[in-house]
């Protein structure tokens, strides 16, 4: 564990998301998963060697591509470098 929120810090970070996905800031979209474990697949092959992503970057970044998103948002900067490589438009 990272420790890097209390746990106060971490409910109320929870109670944003929740208070965002109230006001449809967030949606919630169904994920076709194999579609997507295909996809992270082929970006691990072709860009972690040069990016240094792990499997769940590579899985973020596959999906969002998937669902079209029209702005990546990660503060993971390995992450955003596989976000841009693969088209995605990353937030600044």
């Amino acid at each position: 564990m990272r420790k890097l929120l209390t746990n106060a810090e971490a409910a109320a970070a929870w109670k944003n998301v929740q208070k965002d996905l109230h006001s449809g800031r967030l949606v919630r979209s169904a994920v076709k998963w194999p579609s997507v474990l295909r996809l992270a697949a082929r970006f691990s092959e072709e860009h972690s060697s040069v990016y240094g992503t792990r499997s769940l970057d590579i899985v973020h970044v596959a999906t969002a591509k998937l669902m079209r998103v029209e702005e990546f948002v990660s503060f993971d900067g390995r992450q955003r470098s596989l976000a841009s490589a693969v088209g995605l438009k990353v937030a600044p």
